[in-house]
């Protein structure tokens, strides 16, 4: 099956509905004593925690979306359910992260959101609907068609002489994490930054989005053969939204991310790298 831009347009209008509604409903919920459980996912932790808000976020995402499941012969795949494989067998599906950075969200702290993204059954996203409720602020892109901020064009900020370093928690702990920054601060000069912006965000959708918001600006995870690294939800819809705003993603190798990956829907194989620019990539710390 072919979907045309028109149907796209169609398609990512509806994401945004569910997106809003999910949103307005987290929203609500804001600051409310909530009940944190824990679920099977990756060595990270954040990975690892749900709460009653994320389940009933993503029955509001479903039920607007579902329509669209019979219409076009869609699959669908969501961080709280059990992946059906539907993904392997339609040409198209919806991935679904109703409340990435949970754990920020239950501390009620910044960098969590809905995401929401249409992926081609080989790997490529062609519609991402990202809703931050903390600011009230829609993101959305079509693949060839741009990417828009409230209905405003999304594009790469080009005034800043700062280079930002966007990262989840997790790098915290990572053993070489100091001796990379220290060396982040010296190599930024060489291509005439001047100073280093450390900003641990919170949820990986977020972070992936703000290399444009924040640029010049990264945001880098390691491979690693543990489960983890985010899952392909945590990029999906990002990833589409980025690049149309001009920015650049992929594996740690340069190679297009995985979006429909067969193992497993962790992220940790590859790794994951999102960029402002181009330009950035030679500041990233190399491992083996």
């Amino acid at each position: 099956m072919y979907l045309s831009d028109e149907q796209l347009k169609e398609l990512c209008n509806i994401a945004k509905k569910a997106a809003s509604l999910a949103g307005d409903y987290i929203s609500q919920n804001k600051g409310t004593q909530i009940e944190v459980q824990s679920k099977v996912g990756g060595e990270n932790i954040a990975s690892c925690v749900v709460t009653e808000i994320d389940l009933k976020a993503q029955e509001i995402i479903i039920k607007t979306l579902e329509p669209t499941l019979k219409k076009y012969d869609l699959g669908l795949l969501a961080e709280e359910s059990l992946d059906n494989n539907s993904r392997f067998e339609k040409d198209y599906f919806w991935c679904i992260d109703p409340l990435d950075g949970t754990l920020c969200f239950s501390k009620g702290e910044d960098g969590y959101s809905t995401s929401i993204a249409l992926i081609k059954k080989d790997g490529t996203p062609m519609i991402g609907v990202v809703y931050n409720p903390r600011a009230d602020s829609l993101y959305h892109a079509v693949l060839g068609l741009g990417a828009f901020k409230d209905e405003s064009p999304l594009k790469v900020n080009t005034k800043n002489e700062n280079l930002t370093l966007l990262f989840d928690q997790s790098y915290l702990k990572y053993p070489e994490y100091a001796k990379q920054v220290k060396e982040l601060k010296i190599k930024l000069k060489e291509i005439g930054l001047k100073e280093l912006n450390i900003h641990p965000l919170g949820g990986a959708v977020m972070n992936g989005i703000s290399t444009i918001e924040m640029a010049p600006a990264f945001y880098y995870k390691f491979p690693k053969k543990t489960d983890g690294g985010g899952s392909l939800w945590d990029f999906a819809a990002s990833s589409i939204i980025q690049s149309e705003a001009g920015g650049f993603n992929s594996d740690y190798y340069l190679n297009p991310l995985d979006l429909n990956r067969k193992e497993t829907t962790f992220m940790n194989h590859k790794g994951v790298i999102y960029c402002s620019s181009k330009d950035l990539l030679g500041l990233i710390p190399k491992v083996d």
